[in-house]
């Protein structure tokens, strides 16, 4: 299966996703986690739409599919594309959005976010307690 650039913006613009979890340093009850921050992208398609995600990966070179079970009442099992490795995030995913301009303006803002938390991120602004607040509060703002 061949991909467009354009065909990527659209799907991502749909069904795409820059997220991050960063661990809350003031709330006592969350689970304890090895990292402070993962961030992520992905795009979760519903299970017959499967193939388009190996197509994504292939097309980046980089990234995994994989199942996602869903128990919820009319709801589809599905398949996922997740790049969460910094380094292809940050050689492969952010250059080819920065290049390719997502069309949804809420998609473009967590873009630009998501790219924040990199640049923060790849300053070790996450190795302090500060540096970590603040980015917690910049990854509230995203959708």
């Amino acid at each position: 299966m061949q991909l467009s650039e354009d065909y990527i913006v659209g799907l991502v613009d749909g069904e795409g996703s820059f997220t991050a979890f960063v661990r809350n340093l003031k709330d006592s009850t969350e689970r304890v986690r090895r990292t402070r921050i993962e961030p992520r992208f992905y795009i979760k398609l519903i299970e017959k739409d499967k193939d388009v995600l190996y197509a994504l990966r292939d097309y980046f070179g980089c990234g995994s599919v994989y199942y996602q079970k869903d128990v919820r009442k009319n709801h589809q099992n599905c398949y996922r594309y997740e790049v969460f490795n910094r380094r292809e995030l940050k050689e492969i995913i952010i250059p080819f959005f920065t290049a390719h301009q997502l069309k949804l303006l809420s998609k473009q803002k967590d873009f630009k976010i998501f790219c924040d938390l990199m640049r923060r991120i790849e300053k070790n602004e996450h190795l302090t307690t500060d540096g970590l607040q603040r980015i917690y509060k910049l990854k509230q703002q995203m959708h």
